[in-house]
């Protein structure tokens, strides 16, 4: 018998299923029972580069996504996964893994695969009120399963269900409102926060340009306008345009993207925003009142799910990507800054949905 255990870690393609399992998988590490860990995933995904400057090995897997039509593309797919299902089974015979954690994804469904044929126990992660399809099928093979939402339990065949939230970055629980505004040289006025998430978001950003000047102007509100690096320059170009004088604003911070969005989000009070499974928790996290604007192309239409779980509770507004304009927005914007009571009603919600030891909940259950 092994002295110490070897980890499978799996998750990839998008940063919902990447972050939480290497997290997780750097948690496992700290571990003394924990021997290996070897993270499997798509070497042309974003996963490949993130685990370059972690003390585990990568294990590359081609897989993609199931096409949606019955079409040579799917044939070839099936082709593709097949391929990969038996890699990981290779991996599985030549590193010998105790267990197997997975974020669900396309990227993790082969190495689940290959765990339930070869039978090594795995459990499962998933950050949306909505499950993904791989996470859906395989739960009922799960030794258990964590989750964000308490909305997703009912949604999976299997008993042990544990709503554990998201892994979130430690600083979200000690770091003060006062030090981010201090880190950022803002205020202690009201600070709102507009981020589409890395890429940006287009819709969010053409409504949030028309309305600058008259929300640091007119209404004297401090903003932290994150536009995503691909839609810098456009932001730039239509600012020039129709608020020439932004560059003096002391009231605007505009960046195409904030390395460190822990002090960005806990300096402001409230953030429109996309409404990914780990932004929510971030937000949350944050006692932030958001406006979400749902991704309306996300898989599952998960972004309008969690958005709704949100909204239902009192713990944000809810405005459609196709309703976003200047004035639509910036009369949510308003509803928040004339009425405090809503604004800290709201703040409150927020806060009480927050779990800051997602992280350590998630490896407590594996390790059970």
């Amino acid at each position: 018998m092994k002295d110490k255990k070897t980890y499978f870690i799996t998750g990839g393609g998008t940063g919902g299923h990447i972050y939480p399992a290497i997290a997780v998988a750097d948690e496992l590490l700290k571990n003394e029972k924990i021997g290996k860990i070897y993270y499997v995933g798509n070497p042309n995904n974003l996963e490949a580069s993130i685990v370059k400057g972690k003390s585990y090995e990568f294990l590359p897997v081609i897989s993609s996504g199931m096409p949606r039509k019955a079409c040579f593309e799917l044939l070839k797919w099936v082709f593709c996964m097949l391929f990969a299902w038996i890699r990981c089974c290779g991996y599985i015979l030549k590193y010998k893994p105790d267990f197997i954690f997975g974020t669900g994804g396309y990227v993790s469904a082969p190495v689940i695969l290959a765990g339930i044929v070869m039978r090594v126990p795995f459990v499962m992660h998933d950050c949306d009120a909505n499950p993904g399809l791989v996470t859906r099928k395989f739960a009922p093979f799960a030794k258990s399963i964590s989750i964000a939402f308490p909305e997703a339990k009912s949604k999976l065949k299997n008993k042990k269900c544990n709503v554990n939230g998201n892994p979130i970055r430690t600083l979200f629980s000690t770091l003060s409102k006062e030090n981010a505004r201090k880190e950022l040289g803002i205020d202690d006025r009201l600070t709102l926060c507009v981020m589409g998430g890395s890429q940006g978001a287009k819709t969010i950003n053409n409504a949030t340009v028309h309305i600058l000047k008259t929300l640091s102007k007119d209404m004297n509100i401090q903003i932290i306008f994150q536009t995503g690096k691909k839609n810098y320059d456009n932001v730039i170009e239509q600012l020039k345009n129709v608020y020439p004088d932004y560059i003096n604003d002391k009231n605007l911070i505009v960046k195409p993207y904030f390395d460190d969005m822990v002090t960005v989000l806990k300096a402001s009070d409230i953030a429109v925003s996309r409404a990914g499974s780990l932004s929510i928790s971030e937000l949350c996290a944050s006692a932030i009142a958001p406006i979400f604007i749902p991704y309306p192309y996300a898989a599952a239409d998960h972004q309008r799910k969690n958005a709704r779980s949100l909204v239902d509770k009192g713990a944000g507004l809810y405005l459609e990507d196709s309703d976003v304009k200047s004035e639509t927005l910036l009369s949510l914007i308003k509803e928040l800054v004339n009425n405090p009571q809503k604004l800290s009603d709201i703040q409150k919600a927020s806060s009480d949905l927050a779990i800051y030891d997602g992280v350590k909940r998630i490896v407590d259950q594996i390790i059970e």
